[in-house]
């Protein structure tokens, strides 16, 4: 059975200097439990990032945390920023952070066998966009699944419209995602129509590379903060 749409789903990145990362990779340990018993809060994943460019632990960005979590109200996700023990921790020990706020318009598949982002019936949104895929990858298939990762990749950082794209994950190896944001939903489309990601996406099926995927687009209704010293959207 489909959960319910969100009514706000957001992502708080937060960067760090290279002496904090000992404490970033504490937070993650501590704050799994602290972000459950949050009022208003149905789903979180606290992830760590990377450039996304071959999906293996090469990628992997110590110095960049990140929380995606989802909503039943637009007041609680701000209570959460307020009053927190879990955005107070991070805001003392992060050089730097960027929330995203986001409606989701489209989300197929599941994640830990949840469906986060409920079943929104697809719209077309032509503001700025974002795309969110994570996959379990299947023992076996990760080999191949990694060949195929790097002309996709190059093809995406290639592309008018993007306005930044970083890997997350729950795990180094195994677990992978993308977010990727967009100044519409057309350049969002013209890249899923492109070559080198079709193509990835017609092996997906015969390569059987996924016990479990998700992929998601969601309209961005707002931000805060900065990301690499600049808001993407602003």
């Amino acid at each position: 059975m489909s959960e319910p749409v969100p009514a706000l789903v957001t992502l708080h990145v937060w960067r760090v200097a290279p002496s904090s990362v000992p404490g970033a990779v504490l937070r993650m340990a501590r704050d799994r439990a602290r972000v459950r018993r949050t009022p208003g809060l149905r789903f979180a994943k606290l992830l760590g990032t990377g450039d996304g460019r071959t999906f293996t632990a090469r990628d992997a960005d110590p110095l960049r945390w990140g929380l995606l979590a989802t909503w039943t109200s637009t007041e609680a996700a701000r209570g959460f920023d307020r009053t927190s023990p879990v955005t107070a921790a991070w805001g003392r020990l992060a050089e730097e952070s960027w929330r995203v706020d986001l409606r989701p318009v489209s989300s197929h598949g599941a994640w830990s066998g949840r469906t986060p982002f409920g079943s929104p019936v697809p719209v077309r949104f032509e503001g700025p966009v974002a795309a969110l895929t994570r996959a379990r990858l299947r023992v076996g298939a990760a080999r191949t699944f990694w060949r195929s990762v790097p002309p996709v990749s190059t093809d995406l950082r290639a592309r008018p419209g993007l306005l930044t794209a970083f890997g997350i994950g729950e795990a180094p190896l195994g677990l992978q995602g993308t977010f990727s944001l967009w100044d519409s939903g057309a350049s969002l489309r013209e890249f899923a129509r492109g070559p080198e990601h079709a193509a990835a996406v017609a092996r997906t099926a015969p390569e059987r590379w996924y016990a479990e995927e998700l992929f998601a687009r969601f309209a961005v209704t707002g931000s805060a903060g900065t990301l690499d010293g600049r808001d993407p959207l602003a």
